[in-house]
């Protein structure tokens, strides 16, 4: 029974994922060859499965062209701020733009790097930085960091502003702080280097 107990439970972990990852696939799958599946049916006169999600990756590969490129980047910055103009549309799109580009290592206004800021309450709080900038009171510049500290998953969260020297930079990529936070901290290892805001290497035990 107890070698029962334990095969279960592994193959339940290993399949429930698994199960989830193909399912959303297909749902996202028959959501848009949904769209473009019934044009194609008219055209061809009959339906080729697939077809829809082809024309998707085709286009979204187009608009990746165009946005690499200088006059194709002036085109879509311009039809963006037509559609902008849409107060309903703008009120969707914007935050959810600004949700995405954060996550994208290419880009200046996205998520920078994992941050560790020391709080003397709740000890060590994890988040993303998101911009470095120096503050003036008066008693000479100081360097600060303004960093995203999710609170619910990862779409809201606080802004937190902090000294530099009080920041840790944890040997962690934005994609695995990301997955940090996905799985409630279990995939954090059972070591961790980090290097603080005045570049002194700290080694922390998790």
């Amino acid at each position: 029974m107890q070698w029962l107990r334990t095969s279960f439970l592994a193959g339940f972990f290993v399949t429930v994922p698994l199960v989830i990852s193909v399912a959303a696939f297909v749902w996202i799958f028959n959501i848009v060859d949904g769209f473009v599946a019934p044009l194609y049916a008219r055209w061809l006169g009959r339906e080729i499965p697939g077809l829809g999600i082809l024309t998707t990756a085709v286009g979204v590969l187009i608009v990746g062209v165009l946005a690499t490129n200088v006059l194709g980047k002036r085109i879509l910055q311009r039809g963006e701020s037509y559609l902008l103009r849409i107060p309903v549309f703008r009120t969707i799109y914007s935050p959810v733009k600004q949700l995405v580009v954060a996550f994208s290592p290419d880009n200046e206004y996205g998520f920078k790097r994992v941050v560790m800021v020391e709080d003397s309450a709740r000890g060590f709080v994890l988040g993303f930085l998101t911009k470095e900038f120096t503050l003036d009171r008066g008693q000479g510049p100081e360097l600060m960091l303004a960093v995203y500290v999710p609170t619910n998953h990862l779409y809201l969260g606080d802004i937190v502003i902090c000294r530099r020297d009080r920041a840790v930079f944890p040997d962690l990529t934005v994609e695995e702080g990301i997955r940090l936070f996905l799985t409630g901290g279990m995939a954090l290892g059972a070591r961790l280097k980090a290097r603080r805001g005045d570049d002194r290497v700290r080694d922390l035990r998790v």
